[in-house]
């Protein structure tokens, strides 16, 4: 019995869980770009309904400002709001949005390789069924790929990211930025 919970412990505390922990935030923060984009009701009274409907729950936090290399490109830092998305211990993402531009920015970065999460939750059904592949390219060991928005075309998302697992860690390892084209 004594090592069945040592198993369980050890199994819990594994990279696998950690990995899951990784994919969830990163889902989390896509969730909130299409969400503030997409439903601005969710948070125009309010941080509430919007932390709900991106789910991370007590993960999530709004803060006051974020480091320079989290922030979008010059011309989207405009009434900037930060969520600060923290996954594992020393993982996590941020994502940047405004109450003036449609727009969203994601980076993400930590002591934890985070390609492996970005590729399976770029990989997975539930990102599938709302985003369409439209373009990737490979440089310089970076992946950019572009997705369209099934829902709702006009929005946009360029995600680069390591090409491959084992990549350095004292970098951002995402950026993503979404736009939506008003006409």
């Amino acid at each position: 019995m004594k090592y069945a919970i040592l198993a369980v412990a050890i199994a819990a505390a594994s990279p696998a869980s950690a990995q899951s922990d990784l994919e969830q935030g990163l889902s989390g923060a896509l969730r909130g770009c299409e969400t503030w984009v997409l439903d601005p009701a969710s948070w125009s009274s309010g941080p509430e309904p919007f932390i709900k409907a991106v789910g991370p729950g007590a993960k999530m936090g709004l803060v006051d400002s974020v480091e320079a290399l989290n922030l979008p490109p010059v011309q989207l830092r405009r009434a900037n709001h930060f969520w600060r998305i923290n996954s594992t211990e020393g993982a996590g993402y941020i994502l940047v949005v405004s109450d003036q531009l449609p727009m969203c920015h994601i980076t993400g970065g930590g002591n934890t390789d985070l390609q492996p999460a970005i590729e399976a939750v770029l990989a997975s059904p539930a990102f599938s069924s709302r985003w369409e592949q439209q373009s990737n390219s490979i440089k310089d060991g970076m992946a950019s790929t572009t997705f369209r928005n099934r829902e709702e075309p006009a929005m946009t998302i360029q995600i680069s990211r390591a090409d491959k697992p084992g990549q350095r860690l004292d970098r951002v390892q995402l950026i993503a930025t979404a736009t939506f084209q008003t006409k």
